[in-house]
């Protein structure tokens, strides 16, 4: 069985940092590729960041290009995302997800993935 939980959410003030987890069980996070979505309250849920199998390409929407870095810890089957010069209008629940299948990717839409976690709260006070 399939489950990743998220976790490093706070609340910040603009211009600061955190560091999201989201650790894999079931599941093998070199083998396939992963993202990080987010969804603010009234909007749809958003593709931020994506890496390739086995920690390859890296992909980011432009609003958050530069200043997220996703990464993970094959190690540790563990996914990452830092978040530096954060914003308010960065406030969101934020969504690891994984997929397990293969064929055309496209790396920040939500189909592209079939298993997700609970979330975790970034807000960020201006």
């Amino acid at each position: 069985q399939v489950q990743l939980v998220e976790s490093g959410g706070g609340s910040v003030q603009a211009g600061g940092s955190l560091r999201l987890s989201c650790a894999a069980s079931g599941y093998t996070i070199s083998s396939y590729s992963m993202g990080w979505f987010r969804q603010a309250p009234g909007k749809e849920r958003e593709g931020v960041a994506a890496i390739y199998a086995g920690g390859g390409s890296t992909f980011y929407a432009d609003s958050v290009e530069v200043r997220f870095t996703i990464s993970q810890d094959n190690a540790k089957n563990t996914l990452y995302l830092q978040m530096n010069s954060l914003k308010p209008e960065d406030t969101a629940m934020y969504y690891c997800a994984a997929r397990s299948f293969r064929g055309s990717y496209v790396p920040l839409s939500k189909n592209a993935y079939n298993y997700w976690g609970q979330g975790t709260q970034v807000t960020v006070s201006s």
